[in-house]
């Protein structure tokens, strides 16, 4: 009889905690709804604006509400004004055109991000992002991500933040691994048209790893697609951008890292416990000047550099032009070399390239004059007076190339002290010189 009611009592009991269990999760719960639906009411943007496919996912057309034209008045309300007068300036003959380019961004790490930001500020026209990872509280020393994101796949908070910032530009969200087969074909599959031709104007590679960059290497060489490599020292202290036309320049294949070169798995490299250091400042000054680089490629102003390098320990940004390897061991890079060489030399192309020197020689010719000139300003070349070989500044030094010096002062010498310290010629042969040589030693 004891053990009946012990046993009922138990059951009651049992059951108001599962009631109030069950009252405390639809509380949660009810707690959890009102708050997503407080943050879809507080959106600037309908979540239509941007989609996120998982790998294998259709590709929808996406409807923009976009203005047609980008308002160059003079307002504070207006968040293209400044932009706009570049054009006003003549930096840009027509910056409205950006507004029909389309960049894919892979990677939406320290440098990606930062980048799809400033492509979004920009008023890029439409955006495609690719990532597989979720943000950490270990990516708050970087850009752009917030530590209320954390959980979020990287693609799905940037598209959020994004669409927040400038709700002109269509986003498209991946989150996919673009190295595995699947993931291969599914972003190949995402940068073109049902036609099988590229449907972006550039593809920004901003990922850290060497497959990574195979990978879009590959999709990029069967697209016959131009785009840009950049990356950041383990160190966090340099990195570099470059540009990659397929046939043109060198692919990513072409010249692999040394420690690729070397037969070195980068994965052994990696080991528990360590990583790489990230400093937020390095990473934008890279993102900006990839995206300035960009700019320049899209809307055809100044000079897009092939590869430029920056180390913050010496303040030093060497450029330089990577040629493409006739033996490169990607079967396709040489055919387009041997492509893209044939049309260089067609008689189109010099004439189109004759037609051009001739009116920036004209539009040079043509540059504004100022036949007042009270003052008495000359205009000299940029190159300037050579510097002196002894100088020892920070700056060039004679004989070496722009950005290099000698780590010690070199001495100057006199031409007069030269010619008097200098030994006179001899006709002397070499038997006299060594009978010469002895004497001097005996008397020694």
């Amino acid at each position: 009889m004891v053990d009946s009611a012990l046993t009922a009592n138990v059951r009651r009991e049992l059951s108001k905690l599962q009631a109030d269990l069950d009252a405390l999760q639809t509380d949660n719960l009810r707690g959890q709804l009102e708050r997503l639906n407080d943050q879809l009411s507080n959106m600037p943007t309908p979540a239509s604006q941007f989609a996120t496919h998982a790998v294998g996912g259709s590709m929808g057309d996406m409807q923009s509400t976009r203005p047609k034209e980008m308002s160059a008045e003079v307002v504070d309300s207006n968040p293209y004004s400044r932009l706009m007068a570049l054009q006003r300036m003549g930096i840009v003959k027509d910056y409205q055109r950006i507004r029909d380019k389309t960049i894919a961004v892979v990677g939406v790490g320290g440098v990606g991000s930062v980048a799809a930001e400033m492509l979004t500020r920009c008023g890029i026209g439409r955006l495609l992002l690719y990532d597989y990872d979720k943000v950490e509280l270990a990516n708050m020393n970087r850009l752009f991500f917030r530590p209320e994101q954390a959980g979020m796949t990287k693609t799905e908070a940037a598209a959020q933040t994004l669409a927040g910032i400038n709700p002109d530009v269509a986003i498209e969200s991946y989150t996919m691994n673009i190295t595995t087969l699947q993931g291969f074909d599914a972003f190949k599959a995402s940068v073109t048209n049902a036609d099988g031709a590229s449907r972006v104007d550039l593809i920004l590679s901003c990922v850290d790893n060497y497959e990574a960059r195979m990978t879009i290497n590959q999709v990029c060489l069967e697209l016959e697609q131009t785009w840009m490599e950049s990356g950041v020292s383990e160190d966090a202290v340099s990195g570099h951008i470059q540009v990659v036309i397929p046939g043109e320049t060198a692919c990513f294949a072409c010249v692999p890292p040394l420690v690729v070169a070397s037969g070195i798995d980068e994965r052994t490299l990696k080991r528990e416990g360590v990583c790489a250091a990230s400093l937020p400042t390095t990473m934008g000054i890279i993102a900006g000047l990839l995206v300035q680089n960009t700019l320049k490629f899209l809307l055809d102003f100044g000079q897009v550099t092939r590869y430029l390098g920056y180390s913050s320990l010496t303040d030093f940004f060497p450029t330089m032009d990577i040629k493409p390897n006739p033996g490169c061991s990607n079967p396709l890079c040489p055919k387009l070399q041997a492509a893209y060489q044939q049309q260089y030399n067609s008689e189109e192309a010099l004439a189109a390239r004759s037609a051009a020197a001739t009116a920036a020689a004209g539009a040079e010719a043509e540059a504004a004059t100022h036949e007042d000139n009270d003052w008495g300003i000359e205009v000299v070349s940029d190159a300037g007076p050579a510097a002196s070989p002894g100088a020892g500044s920070a700056g060039q030094q004679g004989g070496l190339a722009a950005g290099l010096q000698y780590s010690f002062p070199v001495a100057s010498m006199d031409p007069y002290d030269l010619k008097k310290d200098a030994v006179e010629d001899s006709t002397a042969d070499v038997d006299d010189l060594m009978s010469q040589l002895q004497a001097l030693n005996t008397q020694s």
